[in-house]
């Protein structure tokens, strides 16, 4: 006849204080049915006997001890508040924020980060492990109370899961030998570039066009540049050899008039201004080259030879960017071959690549400052969960501190 469900609002205060005010009601209200004078029922309807009046108290009783067992029953099986209960933590290896000891205990950044978190909101929990995909689908379905490993915030990620604010902003990383030499095939290949063969088009249309205007001055007064087709040819070797400064290879062919020297000469210092910031800009890059390394950044990446880790995010990012990379088993596999000089850069997570280099590619191998394809790492709860504001702000605070700069110390080393 009734639906005696608990209502949502009892889940949410974990109903304490409801089962006392329930409870309570019931006491008041059986000592008002005792007290309760004949006459008062009169007013109710026909007149009732006696025993209708017991009877009706009996039913009324009866009704609310049945709505008090049912509220009871429920509260019994409604889980705890989260701060109350034992939270399951997934979580997966990946080094450097979450590895996994032989005794089964976890460590890492992001594992030592939720461990400072929930002692700070005192929360029980537990660990389980699983696979990343196991970790948004688990916090998704709410049999995971949250996901700590090295989570980056996605789009299609954030359609099934909320996301704490992030607590690590990375990207990838490059990681290049420490003792490298110069390469040419850089040097070489930004020669010959776009940008090369347009400064060349356009100072061989200036050489071409400075010999034509001397033509037009010079022949009719100097033999050398006459009106024949051989004049023509000649005043533009002429503005040739000047702009090489090979004044040697034009022989006695020079300007005879006065506006076609002057033009010469306008044309021998601009030529001279020219080809000196072309030689100052090619030392100043194979100096850069020499000092800094041959690679220094994501365009670099174009011109060398590229190693990645089979099954990760970047040989995606590097074939949708044209960039060609030989493909190896894992991170320690391209390291070495990065260090035996089979390759020239090895592309990776930042912090992954510094945590592989710190602890065993020290000295050998160093990862350059810049970062490309920003991502940032966060810890997955489920839509909703009551949990997501005190936890942010734990992870605030401790973000700030000094423990945490202490703590990507102790993973990452010196960055």
């Amino acid at each position: 006849m009734f639906d005696l469900k608990i209502l949502p609002f009892e889940k949410r205060a974990y109903r304490l204080g409801f089962m006392s005010w329930l409870f309570q009601s019931y006491v008041i209200f059986l000592r008002a049915l005792r007290w309760f004078d004949l006459h008062t029922f009169a007013r109710i309807g026909n007149r009732p006997t006696q025993s209708g009046i017991h009877a009706l108290t009996v039913t009324l009783a009866l009704a609310l001890a049945l709505v008090l067992a049912r509220a009871l029953e429920t509260q019994a099986q409604t889980p705890g508040p989260p701060e109350a209960r034992e939270l399951v933590i997934g979580t997966k290896v990946a080094p450097p924020f979450a590895m996994k000891a032989e005794d089964g205990t976890w460590r890492g950044i992001s594992i030592d980060l939720w461990r400072h978190i929930a002692n700070q909101i005192h929360l029980h929990y537990r660990f389980q492990e699983a696979t990343l995909k196991g970790l948004i689908d688990g916090v998704a379905a709410g049999s995971l109370d949250a996901a700590v490993a090295a989570l980056t915030v996605t789009g299609p990620r954030q359609r099934v899961v909320d996301f704490t604010q992030p607590f690590y902003s990375s990207g990838l990383g490059i990681a290049v030998a420490s003792g490298a030499g110069i390469s040419w095939w850089p040097i070489i290949r930004n020669v010959f570039s776009v940008g090369f063969v347009r400064t060349a088009a356009a100072l061989v249309a200036a050489s071409l066009s400075v010999g034509v205007i001397l033509w037009l001055i010079e022949h009719r007064h100097n033999e050398h540049f006459g009106p024949h087709r051989g004049g023509l040819g000649a005043s533009i070797w002429w503005s040739a050899t000047a702009m090489t400064q090979a004044s040697g290879a034009a022989g006695e062919k020079v300007p005879g008039t006065l506006a076609g020297r002057l033009l010469a000469m306008v044309w021998m210092v601009t030529s001279v201004i020219l080809f000196a910031s072309f030689t100052a800009a090619l030392s100043s890059q194979i100096t850069l080259k020499h000092l800094r390394g041959t690679v220094n950044g994501e365009s670099d990446l174009r011109y060398v030879r590229v190693g990645v880790i089979a099954g990760t995010e970047t040989t995606e990012y590097l074939r949708h960017e044209g960039i060609a990379y030989q493909v190896f088993a894992d991170s320690e596999a391209c390291l070495s071959a990065l260090q035996k000089g089979r390759i020239d850069a090895a592309v990776y997570d930042r912090p992954l690549l510094l945590w592989q280099v710190h602890k065993r590619f020290s000295g050998s191998i160093r990862v350059v400052e810049r970062s490309f394809d920003p991502q940032a790492y966060a810890i997955a709860l489920p839509q909703g969960s009551a949990l997501r504001m005190s936890i942010n702000l734990a992870l605030l605070d401790a973000i700030r501190s000094d423990w945490w700069q202490e703590t990507l110390l102790q993973y990452l080393g010196p960055t």
